[in-house]
């Protein structure tokens, strides 16, 4: 964060090195864990760095809209290299925050991040199916597979 503490003005992360397919595997086994100890029915989806989709899972009895609804988070998360809740918060406040509805591509609810290592945006995680902070959860997971 910086001074003013307001991620909007802070300058993004760079982006790095992209995710590759075991990282994936192991951040979509620990997020699907996770949400499977808790009975959540998700959709969950990462990507490279590019927003490109590396990995796309639905778990039993989700929602049909959650895989797109997860795909965005994702690719808004590192396509912007900001947590989506940024924009659902933005919103949230009204005023000038309104002014993300107005942007392509911006999925503004909360359950997207990039998936960070060393400094550097290289991929994004999406999810999508029970409460915005529930999906977050489940995001938050999948990252720490990572760690």
């Amino acid at each position: 964060m910086s001074a003013h503490n307001d991620p909007i003005l802070d300058a993004p992360l760079p982006y790095g090195p992209t995710l590759v397919l075991e990282e994936a595997k192991r951040m979509m086994q620990a997020a699907e864990s996770y949400a499977q100890a808790k009975k959540w029915p998700v959709s969950i989806v990462i990507t490279d760095a590019s927003g490109g989709i590396l990995m796309a899972h639905k778990l039993d009895n989700t929602q049909h809209s959650s895989m797109e609804i997860a795909m965005g988070k994702a690719r808004t998360a590192v396509n912007f290299r900001r947590p989506t809740r940024m924009f659902q918060d933005g919103i949230r406040a009204g005023g000038e925050g309104l002014r993300f509805l107005a942007v392509p591509g911006v999925t503004p609810l909360e359950g997207g991040f990039p998936v960070v290592r060393h400094g550097q945006v290289v991929g994004g995680i999406g999810v999508s199916g029970v409460l915005s902070s529930q999906d977050a959860e489940v995001a938050q997971a999948g990252m720490a597979a990572l760690t």
